[in-house]
């Protein structure tokens, strides 16, 4: 734990402070709700093999005003071989007290995470921004470098799935549920890692290079924060999907299926469809899906989530890497 104190935004406040949690035997108390920035998700990091949460906390008095939570997350490449510990943060934190301005509070927040973060990490990155151009002016004061990114959500409040999907998509779903493919929750620890061995086995090179533990997946499904999807055919796993919760949102995080061994049964959509169909039913308002990928080209991907009826928007995320000449020259690049 450690502590600093920040000159107050405006001459009649109190000095804010700034306190630097690192376990959760000393975390105290804390109001809240959103999962990216929660003391809950906090203690799974911390539980959680090649995972150290950091989370930032900002108070006058006493009162928290705002958090912002980070994780650590140790990355190992097989090519070149080393080891890279990466810090990630999803969206720009929580707010308590609209008496404080926000971007104020998170340039303190940044700055003060920028510089513990570094001490033990080659890069952090934030993504998921809500506002594109939030924080803007602050990042870059602080040095990181921004790379336009894209944002894939759907509207599950004014139509339901079935109206937003393409028709053409929606035959070929119907045709592999007459065909025999059945979808469902996973219930067991034994049908979540199946389902984690899968992802890695067919997508790990192709889609994502990294896959959280099963400790990570079992501790938010036990805190209800989290569900994974099956698709099955004759009771094999044939895809899936992992979702996780968080306000009015759900946010698919991974999925995937065996598209060519299974092609005819259109695993992959089926592992969409059942995600976002369990969402509306239990009343969410945003369907996000969490990696959309980079603007600059087209992509099968992104064409096949956006014919589920999700709406695209651009978005940035930003980068800062520990090395200040390959920061300088990452920022020139994509300036």
């Amino acid at each position: 734990m450690k502590l600093s104190t920040k000159k107050p935004i405006f001459a009649h406040m109190k000095p804010i402070r700034l306190m630097t949690y690192r376990r959760g035997s000393t975390l105290p108390p804390l109001p809240g709700h959103l999962l990216p920035h929660s003391t809950e998700l906090f203690r799974v990091y911390e539980q959680t093999p090649g995972y150290a949460p950091v989370l930032v906390v900002a108070s006058i008095d006493g009162r928290p005003v705002s958090k912002l939570l980070a994780v650590v997350r140790r990355s190992v490449r097989w090519f070149p071989p080393s080891i890279i510990h990466r810090c990630e943060v999803y969206g720009t934190g929580e707010y308590f007290d609209d008496t404080f301005p926000q971007d104020e509070l998170f340039e303190m927040m940044l700055e003060h995470l920028t510089g513990e973060a570094l001490k033990d990490c080659f890069l952090i990155e934030f993504r998921n921004l809500p506002k594109s151009l939030f924080g803007y002016k602050y990042f870059r004061h602080n040095g990181y470098f921004a790379v336009n990114w894209l944002r894939i959500y759907n509207s599950l409040h004014s139509q339901s799935p079935e109206e937003r999907i393409e028709p053409k998509r929606l035959r070929l779903i119907n045709r592999a549920v007459r065909l025999g493919a059945t979808t469902g929750e996973a219930r067991t620890e034994a049908e979540v890692e199946a389902f984690l061995q899968m992802l890695r086995r067919n997508y790990s090179s192709k889609i994502r290079k990294h896959f959280p533990d099963l400790h990570l997946f079992r501790m938010l499904m036990k805190q209800g924060a989290a569900k994974v999807f099956l698709v099955k055919y004759k009771n094999k796993i044939i895809g899936g999907s992992f979702c996780m919760y968080s306000g009015d949102t759900a946010y698919l995080c991974f999925s995937g299926g065996l598209r060519k061994t299974f092609a005819w049964l259109h695993p992959g959509a089926m592992a969409v469809w059942v995600a976002l169909q369990d969402a509306h039913a239990h009343g969410y308002g945003h369907f996000e899906f969490v990696d959309a990928g980079l603007p600059f080209r087209k992509t099968g991907y992104r064409n096949f989530i956006l014919s589920f009826g999700g709406k695209q928007v651009s978005t940035r995320r930003w980068f800062r890497f520990r090395w200040t000449w390959l920061n300088r020259l990452a920022g020139w690049l994509y300036r």
